[in-house]
């Protein structure tokens, strides 16, 4: 009996073969295939049941969208004249207040340097135009 289950072992054993496994990522940031990224991204955003509340658009009253407006038409004007004086129409040196914005011109051995502050937030940008 013994021998009948070691024969019968023996004769399964070497029918039987095997292969390597080898792995492949479906994900293209673990170098999968590339065109997988808009099939995880659709499948992930389907599932995703949380919503970004900064993306939630507010309805503006008729006064701060013209706030907004204007704000925009005075960066853009500032942008206008940055690039006139760089062209050589000139901006002049010196502290300037626009609204929110407090707007500082200097000229440096860097070049032309423009502090923007935001005075209700105190947040601050430097601009500098290389000579």
């Amino acid at each position: 009996m013994k021998t009948r289950a070691l024969f019968l072992l023996f004769c399964v054993a070497s029918l039987s073969y095997g292969q390597q496994l080898t792995y492949k990522p479906v994900n293209p940031n673990f170098g999968g295939n590339t065109f997988n990224y808009a099939w995880l991204l659709s499948s992930a955003e389907a599932q995703n049941s949380f919503t970004d509340p900064s993306k939630e658009t507010e309805e503006k009253s008729g006064i701060d969208a013209f706030s907004e407006n204007l704000n925009r038409q005075l960066l853009g004007q500032i942008s206008r004249t940055l690039l006139n004086a760089k062209l050589g129409d000139g901006l002049q040196e010196g502290t300037f207040v626009f609204g929110d914005l407090a707007i500082e011109v200097i000229e440096s051995a860097e070049g032309l340097v423009i502090n923007i502050l935001d005075i209700n937030t105190g947040e601050q940008t430097q601009i500098i135009v290389p000579n």
